[in-house]
């Protein structure tokens, strides 16, 4: 499959200087297993390298827009804006969706419309600027999309929308240790892996959970936990959100 980088650039507003990184980026783990004669490298450095762009240019953002929110205020704007569902959207307002080059089974899976493809690819994204033009030009990327989604927002009305972060807040509130994460095991090919993560307590695991990245089993595990943990006051609104009942 051949794609017209060029379009994404102006898309994004930024010409690269090492087209290299930009076809790395947009290289999903599929792609690049079904192409190994080729040497291609797949996007997952450049996505974790891009977690942490990402997170950066979020705590900047929020603490100047909102100097007056304490830390947990502050956290779950950060926690809400980092979700799979908020960066898969950033992904989708750039047109990165046409960009990705997936595998044919993938391809075939409806992989261009699934969120984690789209986020990982927008983190990949976020990174590789960030290698081919630094902090500046990665943070330009992501404020128009940051201001057009947050300036309106009434931290008063704001809903946790990750699993992880609720688990954590609510031990915070029963001044109990944060949660703990451990993989126990992954099975499967390197490029379609499945991820077994249990959540602790201290040393008492609280649930156990799979998924098809470390960051999806975490969610699921944390979900589990807190329906255990919080019964009928936990009312699910979709995947990747929910609301706490008073």
């Amino acid at each position: 499959m051949k794609i017209n980088t060029a379009k994404l650039e102006k898309n994004i507003g930024l010409d690269f200087r090492n087209k290299g990184l930009l076809l790395r980026a947009l290289t999903h783990s599929s792609y690049a297993y079904e192409h190994q004669q080729k040497g291609l490298a797949d996007n997952e450095v450049l996505e974790f390298l891009g977690d942490s762009v990402v997170g950066l240019v979020l705590a900047d953002f929020f603490c100047t827009a909102y100097p007056d929110l304490s830390e947990g205020e502050l956290s779950k704007y950060k926690s809400a804006a980092a979700s799979t569902l908020s960066l898969s959207q950033f992904a989708q307002k750039i047109k990165l969706d046409k960009y990705i080059l997936l595998g044919k089974g993938e391809e075939k899976s409806g992989g261009r419309r699934k969120r984690t493809i789209l986020a990982g690819a927008f983190e990949a994204l976020v990174g590789a600027i960030y290698l081919d033009q630094g902090y500046e030009v990665s943070k330009r990327l992501l404020l128009p999309l940051l201001k057009k989604s947050y300036k309106k927002m009434d931290s008063r009305k704001f809903l946790i929308n990750n699993y992880k972060s609720a688990l954590q807040e609510h031990f915070q509130k029963e001044n109990l240790p944060a949660p703990a994460y451990k993989t126990l095991t992954s099975i499967g090919p390197d490029h379609r892996k499945t991820f077994i993560i249990e959540v602790y307590l201290g040393h008492y695991p609280l649930a156990r959970a799979k998924g098809y990245s470390k960051k999806n089993a975490e969610q699921r595990a944390a979900q589990i936990a807190l329906k255990s943990l919080l019964g009928k006051k936990m009312k699910n609104l979709t995947a990747e959100t929910f609301i706490l009942k008073k």
